[in-house]
């Protein structure tokens, strides 16, 4: 039988009896469930409730299921370590790679193994909760270190440290910017402070910049973390920054002046050197995983890391996919803002 504190499974289905076995299945290992019979409707359902887990086909009349991950990637980052898990009777490895590609956790093939369902479903709400467990507790010692960050002494110890960073408060406003931020921000190339708002010069960045900024201080005022990355990058040529931003809750009225937002800004693409033995160690990856992650922090693109470390572009993909598990990403972007400032965030806290 479900209860109140079962995991709950939206499962995206439009054949409608195919729909209701999954349904029942689920309700007898002891999960809650909603169902759509599309994409659209799917969306009306996560509006309302958020799931634990998507478990969606691909063919579908309408927002099929490759759109419906799109959208589910790009207007709900609250939801970025929801698993989301294709049910489809495709299986050409070029669809595989597609949606894993899109930030897809696994596929089950049609017809249903219900057994390997269940099994796939348990494997990833419990990769979900080693990955919370994990990032919960680097949360809460940045949160720690922040929170009494505004208006003391202690700011001046920011300045010491070369990642750039940025405090904001509950309205967006600035309330620090240590020197390597207000460096980068007198050179104008990549990162504004200007009225008091961070901004970005490029108009496509600035509004990506914002969108997130606006879209953290949501999470922070409802109490929730959130990390995300955008990439300004700067109009003469390609070098970028990555710049990783996080939602500071805090439990109970915080008080005007206290830091809502972090924002962590990279060195520029030219200057970036991650280190490959501390991601190992950080994230737990693999030293061909460690290898990939530091070449797409250089800048480089999945096919041009695949021709540099001579492999193929499927195993640059299968990498790329335990990359987004162990780091809780979902997006490229928000993997290589967390490879290049994650790593000196944690280390100089």
């Amino acid at each position: 039988m479900s209860g109140p504190d079962s995991a709950l499974i939206l499962v995206v289905e439009d054949e409608a009896a195919l729909r209701a076995d999954i349904v029942e299945e689920l309700h007898e290992a002891g999960y809650r469930t909603c169902a759509a019979s599309d994409g659209r409707i799917a969306l009306d359902l996560l509006s309302q409730t958020p799931p634990d887990l998507v478990l969606c086909d691909i063919t579908m009349p309408g927002l099929d299921g490759y759109g419906l991950l799109s959208a589910l990637r790009e207007k709900r980052p609250d939801l970025a370590a929801t698993p989301f898990v294709f049910l489809t009777a495709l299986s050409e490895p070029r669809d595989v790679i597609e949606g894993k590609l899109m930030g897809a956790d696994d596929y089950l093939v049609k017809p249903v193994d219900y057994d390997l369902m269940l099994a796939t479903i348990a494997a990833r709400l419990r990769q979900v909760d080693r990955i919370r467990s994990r990032h919960g507790g680097e949360m809460e010692r940045l949160h720690r270190t922040l929170s009494g960050l505004s208006g003391g002494g202690a700011e001046q110890a920011l300045d010491l440290i070369t990642l750039g960073i940025v405090l904001l408060d509950g309205d967006g406003r600035v309330l620090h910017a240590n020197r390597a931020a207000r460096a980068m921000a007198a050179e104008g190339d990549f990162v504004t402070l200007t009225r008091g708002r961070i901004g970005a010069p490029e108009e496509i960045c600035d509004r990506a910049l914002r969108q997130t900024v606006a879209g953290a201080l949501e999470a922070a005022r409802a109490g929730s973390e959130q990390v995300s990355g955008v990439v300004l990058q700067r109009a003469a040529d390609t070098i970028s920054v990555s710049a990783l931003v996080c939602a500071l809750p805090h439990a109970g009225d915080p008080g005007a002046s206290a830091p809502r937002i972090a924002v962590f800004l990279s060195p520029p693409a030219c200057e970036r050197r991650a280190s490959e033995p501390l991601l190992m160690k950080l994230f737990g990856l693999t030293p061909t995983e460690a290898r990939v992650a530091a070449a797409l922090a250089g800048g480089g693109r999945p096919s041009e890391v695949a021709s540099a470390l001579e492999i193929s572009q499927t195993t640059i993909a299968f990498h790329m996919r335990n990359l987004f598990q162990k780091t809780g990403t979902n997006r490229q972007t928000d993997l290589v803002a967390l490879i290049l400032a994650g790593p000196m965030m944690i280390d100089t806290i």
